[in-house]
């Protein structure tokens, strides 16, 4: 399994059944294929609610595709509506999860996903929209950039998305959980130690779990 498939995978059980959820592009949509076909509502703010897992190679329907313009399939029953009309469920309060990528990830949880400077720029997309309005917040993200430069830093060197803090960061090495007071790390992957974590985290943040991995409220 490639390491943005573990990231997924290690995403799906945050999703509760039943849930309206958004999937960025990137690793967050790969999310869809860990998930059973029933558990959940997925969106894409191009129009559908309804999304299913990533069509093989042979079922692609090159009409069919997410906000990120990769083929995806539909679930009995999805919906299809306007751009215009998806804006309105997220900005409304309507999607109860987004799950989004990131490029860093501040000491306040704040994120940047959408610009490195000095390099062209299509536009923030729907990260903006869904940061605000989404209930909550779902990163999933390498723990490290190509160039091996910590992704979870003290402050972000990118410009950041929006103010608003996500709730929960997730990488192929830990999870943090975002709380008022900063950063908790509340689990760590069984191929990953916390030296690991020290080693490649810039961002202060409080250990919440234990020897044995219990987490601490």
């Amino acid at each position: 399994m490639s390491v943005q498939q573990r990231i997924a995978a290690r995403v799906a059980p945050h999703i509760p059944r039943g849930a309206v959820v958004n999937l960025g592009i990137g690793i967050p949509t790969l999310v869809a294929d860990h998930l059973p076909l029933d558990h959940a509502y997925l969106q894409t703010e191009n129009g559908l609610l309804g999304v299913g897992p990533t069509p093989a190679p042979d079922e692609v329907d090159p009409d069919l595709v997410h906000a990120g313009k990769q083929p995806v399939t539909a679930r009995p029953g999805a919906s299809y509506f306007s751009s215009s009309a998806s804006f309105g469920m997220i900005r409304s309060g309507r999607v109860e999860i987004a799950v989004l990528g990131a490029l860093q990830i501040d000491a306040q949880g704040r994120i940047a996903n959408w610009a490195i400077p000095g390099r062209p720029v299509l536009g923030v997309g729907g990260a903006m929209d869904l940061l605000v309005g989404a209930r909550t917040v779902i990163v999933a993200t390498t723990h490290t950039a190509k160039d091996g430069a910590a992704k979870i830093v003290s402050e972000a060197t990118f410009p950041l998305t929006a103010q608003r803090p996500v709730d929960l960061v997730v990488t192929e090495a830990a999870t943090f959980r975002v709380t008022p007071d900063g950063l908790e790390l509340v689990e760590i992957a069984e191929d990953h130690d916390l030296e690991w974590v020290q080693a490649h985290t810039t961002a202060p943040y409080r250990v919440a779990i234990d020897e044995r991995g219990a987490v601490h409220a």
